[in-house]
């Protein structure tokens, strides 16, 4: 009879350790148009062609309607860059589809109407990117230089 006590006391710790450990996904996740807030400026996001996503080690996470609300955030540091394990923007080219921010290739063009004026979008593919430039002209940017811009 002591080993079921025992058992059943340790039963709902066990259970709460196994949820928690699930819960704790650092894998992106699909941005929901419509549904989601910006992190920073409070705005719905609708336009399927912009948006960005920060994922912690911990597996927060942050989402963004236009690459000014993303990179205002990485500024404040409100979480530290060690602490960052995914940091996705969506594919400008594939609406919804978030990529790798650090290999992407941006374009900074006032054809652009970005959600709030950046007028920067994000392409995975830089021949795809150096196409919308020569249609909208504008200014090719690498992550380097997009961190850089908004210091």
């Amino acid at each position: 009879m002591l080993f079921r006590s025992q058992t059943m006391k340790t039963l709902p710790i066990t259970l709460l350790l196994a949820l928690f450990l699930l819960g704790c996904s650092t894998d992106p996740r699909p941005i929901q148009f419509g549904q989601d807030v910006c992190h920073w400026c409070k705005m719905k996001l609708m336009d399927p062609h912009y948006g960005a996503e920060i994922v912690t080690k911990k597996g927060k996470i942050y989402i963004f309607d236009d690459i000014n609300c993303l990179m205002a955030f990485m500024e404040t540091g409100e979480v530290a860059q060690e602490d960052i394990k995914h940091v996705l923007v969506i594919d400008y080219e594939n609406p919804e589809k978030l990529v790798d921010a650090t290999t992407s290739f941006y374009l900074k063009s006032d054809q652009f109407k970005t959600p709030m004026a950046s007028q920067i979008v994000a392409f995975s593919d830089y021949e795809v990117m150096n196409q919308y430039k020569k249609r909208n002209g504008g200014v090719y940017l690498a992550w380097g230089e997009l961190v850089t811009q908004f210091k």
